[in-house]
């Protein structure tokens, strides 16, 4: 098992609430990550049509024996046990009694919110992060982007986010487009079928590619739904689900507008590069270097190690971007107590005077707000210019 950044919290919540729930999307470990926590838990996985035809009959038989020490995987699968394991946590406060898991985000949140608020602690396990695929000290949401790693203990970059970092592709040296063929098949004809009513799966899929057409750009409901062929509030509930089934990550504008019209609008971010390149029609490592979206996707990589910095520390992201009406932008914004660290992101190895463009115009706007400033780039070195630190990707 590759060691995760999340085991730390879920031990320590595990010895202070009596439920911890993990949610996140499907092959991102959930399951190996408990077992290998609680391995003197009871594993039950309502995926198992017997166990879960018991849960769905008779819930206080089936909970009868499991009083603590148990761990309920896919646990939406059965939503009214959680009312139930309220009722058992009530009677016998002890910690750690039950860790749930589960793959839509939608229907757990919605449920423990209804049984559970105040009762369980909630995490997320995403997909390997870079530094945990490479076993290498987790990056510190304090201190970023203090902890320095060598160029010679990685691929290359466009190798790496080709693959992806789903585990399982990992651990069995897997072919990735297989792979993510047969993710996002599973992934549309059963767990979207299954929050949704949709009539038209090919509609859906049309829609999944259009928003990987836009990763990286602001959304805008109206054009996106014309484009798929669906109406504007269908556009909006789709995104909400890729959203829970932690698939895409909408990212919202800063606030402070330095008396500037400012861009309201998210932008669009898929959570794993890898089922970012599938979807996009990329076959190969090499394919994904020269390609048009290349940008995009090296992008959606610096974001989600930007993302799972906090989430697999139990922290919600406190990340944003900026821009102006004229077009002055920044790509990330991570708020910092009453100071900000601001990143630009470009996937090209050469330094470009350009590429500072952005970041200074801030930096002129937001005075001593400005922690830091980052340039993180596809190249190597690793540099301080003009108060700018050039940030090369592997030190991610």
């Amino acid at each position: 098992m590759i060691p995760r950044t999340l085991s730390q919290k879920l031990r320590k919540l595990a010895s202070q609430y009596p439920v911890v729930t993990i949610t996140g999307p499907r092959q991102s470990g959930k399951t190996t990550l408990v077992r290998a926590e609680f391995p003197e838990y009871r594993y039950i996985s309502l995926e198992n049509p017997d166990y879960r035809q018991l849960a769905l009959e008779d819930p206080r038989g089936f909970l009868r024996p499991l009083k603590s020490g148990v761990i309920l995987d896919e646990v939406q699968r059965v939503p009214d046990l959680f009312s139930y394991i309220q009722t058992i946590v009530d009677e016998n406060d002890q910690p750690g009694a039950f860790v749930l898991t589960g793959s839509q985000n939608f229907l757990l949140l919605e449920r423990i919110s209804q049984s559970l608020a105040g009762r369980t602690a909630i995490l997320h396990l995403l997909p390997l992060s870079k530094r945990e695929l490479f076993r290498q000290s987790p990056l510190n949401p304090d201190d970023f982007p203090s902890v320095s790693v060598s160029k010679a203990e990685h691929p290359g970059v466009w190798e790496m986010l080709f693959k992806g970092f789903y585990p399982r592709i990992h651990d069995k040296n897997l072919d990735p487009t297989e792979w993510y063929a047969w993710y996002y098949q599973t992934y549309v004809e059963r767990d979207v079928r299954s929050i949704l009513n949709i009539g038209d799966l090919d509609a859906f899929v049309r829609f999944v590619r259009l928003c990987a057409g836009r990763n990286g750009q602001l959304v805008n409901f109206s054009t996106l739904a014309a484009d798929a062929g669906i109406s504007h509030s269908t556009a909006k509930r789709w995104l909400s689900i890729l959203q829970a089934g932690f698939i895409i990550a909408l990212l919202q504008s800063h606030h402070e507008n330095f008396r500037k019209r400012l861009v309201k609008s998210p932008k669009l971010y898929f959570l794993d590069s890898g089922l970012l390149s599938f979807l996009l029609g990329i076959k190969s490592a090499e394919e994904l270097q020269f390609h048009a979206m290349r940008g995009s996707v090296f992008e959606s990589f610096v974001f989600s190690e930007l993302y799972k910095m906090y989430a697999h520390v139990g922290q919600i992201p406190p990340v944003y971007f900026w821009r102006d009406a004229k077009g002055h932008e920044v790509d990330f914004i991570i708020e910092r107590g009453n100071k900000r660290v601001i990143i630009d992101v470009k996937s090209g190895e050469t330094i470009n005077a350009d590429y500072f463009k952005g970041l200074k115009y801030y930096q002129q706007l937001a005075g001593d707000k400005v922690d830091q400033s980052l340039l993180v780039y596809g190249g190597f070195e690793h540099f301080v210019r003009k108060e700018i630190t050039i940030l090369p990707w592997y030190m991610l």
